[in-house]
């Protein structure tokens, strides 16, 4: 018989992922932020852009061949638009930060 509960380690799963994602995103932050200031790297939008390409290619492949989270599919235009809304957002916020 197992020791730790299922629904414990599927707790400490998710706060080791939620973890992850915080401790990979200060780590892209402070890393573009040294890029910038010390070395004067000119295109702040490009270092966006390799973030938000690796963010989508280890989502897919979390996803799509860990199986990590089950995949799931866009049920209607609202909802496309809601996605579509967030995304924008989320790029016009790292444009401000650059």
């Amino acid at each position: 018989m197992s020791a730790i509960k299922p629904a414990t380690s599927s707790r400490f799963f998710t706060i080791g992922l939620v973890t992850s994602w915080y401790s990979s995103n200060i780590g892209v932050l402070l890393l573009n932020k040294y890029l910038l200031s010390n070395y004067g790297f000119k295109y702040p939008i490009f270092l966006t852009m390799c973030h938000m390409t690796a963010c989508a290619l280890l989502s897919y492949i979390g996803i799509a061949w860990l199986k990590m989270v089950p995949m799931q599919t866009i049920r209607s235009r609202v909802q496309f638009l809601k996605i579509s809304a967030l995304s924008f957002i989320f790029c016009a916020s790292e444009r401000e930060r650059d």
